[in-house]
């Protein structure tokens, strides 16, 4: 993090500015700091995409060039295409300097978020693309962080109405007005702490995927036997499930048996990368029988849903979702002895066999085919819960390492909001 001292005002609302501050329209901001619209910042420029029928354009390029799909992360290094230098000389496209800020103004997706990005490497970008190439008296990397920070209010701002695909006004956008800084210097500094914690961020993250790629690893060699644990041996077994537990239907209910508070159903919404989330929740006030009450061991299955690609994923159930039931697009498979079970539920192997069974236009697997499912088995208990134990061992380590990833996106956010404001000064 930035070594600069803080100074911090006691101002926190956009009523009552105290000394030092001043309320404008983008809010309270300090008294030296500026309102500048986007169109003041530097020169704005568009992008296109060269003819496809001109092998000139694309054969043998080494300029990347920016599509809408690329602007995938805050920073771009690469793309999915390059152009050749005479697509630029013939202005077929636009080349971006590096540190050039990089808006999509027209996506499917814009509704939902306002990708922005900032090139490490010159850059040409189409048509669906707007780019603020900095006068050199402002901070690509503040401005770029101030972007990220107001996306939900330029998208309010500046999309326009009764377009068929959704786009931003370029007029709006430039018009857009933005706090700054008064000097290069404080700019920098704030960029810098951000950039700080963005790097935490991406360690992290760097760190779960590989902790990830290591579990997929660990599973696909000790879910199959490949590799033994030492002290173990004799020939494994390949069951159905229906062998090893019982897969159970989910709750019918109506719209009726709805109520604020009960007996919670649990859905495919409150299954989330493996883990239960309860962020949104029904519940029902009826008559449930105990059977389809879920158990501790349990493991919930999304086996119907209107996208292909969330059926089979699931959940174990802990101690705290005992006494929940669960709906009717949801299955439970509860096994004799649940730990192993459950890690083959997020193989590769459990993936195929429901791919298999997927009918060609209803996204759904019965129980029928939930019991024919197949795995391998351990010949013994202990065997079995050896190996589960090393995986929730790695599965522990990666909610961990998520968990601190939640906490410094948390910060990040607050950094933003005290920072990107003038409520924190970096002096």
């Amino acid at each position: 993090m930035s070594n600069a001292p803080i100074t911090q005002s006691n101002n926190h609302t956009n009523h009552s500015p105290g000394a030092g501050y001043k309320l404008t329209e983008v809010g309270v901001i300090p008294e030296d700091w500026e309102v500048k619209q986007l169109d003041e910042l530097g020169a704005w420029k568009g992008g296109m995409t060269p003819s496809m029928q001109n092998p000139s354009y694309w054969v043998n390029g080494n300029m990347p060039w920016i599509s809408s799909g690329d602007v995938k992360s805050v920073l771009l290094k690469e793309t999915g295409f390059s152009v050749t230098a005479s697509a630029i000389k013939q202005k077929a496209t636009t080349l971006l300097p590096a540190q050039s800020i990089i808006v999509v103004t027209r996506s499917g997706i814009l509704r939902k978020n306002l990708p922005v990005a900032m090139n490490i490497v010159p850059m040409a970008i189409n048509q669906d693309i707007k780019a603020l190439i900095p006068a050199k008296k402002f901070c690509s990397t503040y401005l770029l962080h101030t972007l990220i920070e107001n996306g939900d209010r330029i998208l309010s701002r500046c999309m326009k109405a009764g377009t068929t695909v959704e786009s931003i006004d370029f007029r709006w956008l430039k018009a857009f007005t933005i706090p700054l800084p008064p000097t290069l210097a404080e700019q920098r500094a704030i960029a810098d702490a951000l950039s700080d914690a963005d790097a935490l961020i991406e360690s992290l993250e760097q760190l779960i995927a590989k902790r990830r790629a290591v579990k997929q690893g660990a599973m696909q060699a000790l879910l199959t036997g490949k590799t033994r644990l030492p002290g173990f041996s004799g020939e494994w077994e390949v069951k159905a499930l229906g062998e090893i537990g019982e897969a159970l239907i989910g709750l019918t209910y109506k719209p009726s048996d709805v109520r604020s508070n009960g007996v919670l159903v649990l859905r495919s919404s409150n299954v989330y990368d493996g883990t239960l989330r309860f962020d949104d929740n029904v519940f029902v006030e009826m008559d449930i029988p105990e059977r389809i009450m879920v158990r501790s061991g349990d493991i919930l299955v999304c086996v119907r849903n209107g996208s292909r690609d969330l059926i089979g994923k699931c959940a174990q159930i802990d101690e705290q979702a005992q006494g929940m039931t669960f709906g009717a697009f949801m299955a439970v498979f509860r096994p004799s002895s649940h730990e192993f079970v459950y890690h083959q539920f997020q193989s590769h192997l459990i993936k195929r066999q429901i791919h298999e069974h997927l009918g060609a236009t209803i996204n759904q697997i019965t129980n029928k085919s939930l019991n024919s499912f197949k795995i391998p088995l351990p010949p013994t208990l202990a065997e079995q819960r050896a190996i589960a134990s090393i995986l929730s061992d790695i599965d522990a380590e990666i909610a961990a390492l998520e968990a601190k990833l939640a906490k410094a996106r948390q910060v990040k956010q607050g950094m933003m909001q005290e920072l990107l404001t003038g409520r924190v000064r970096l002096v």
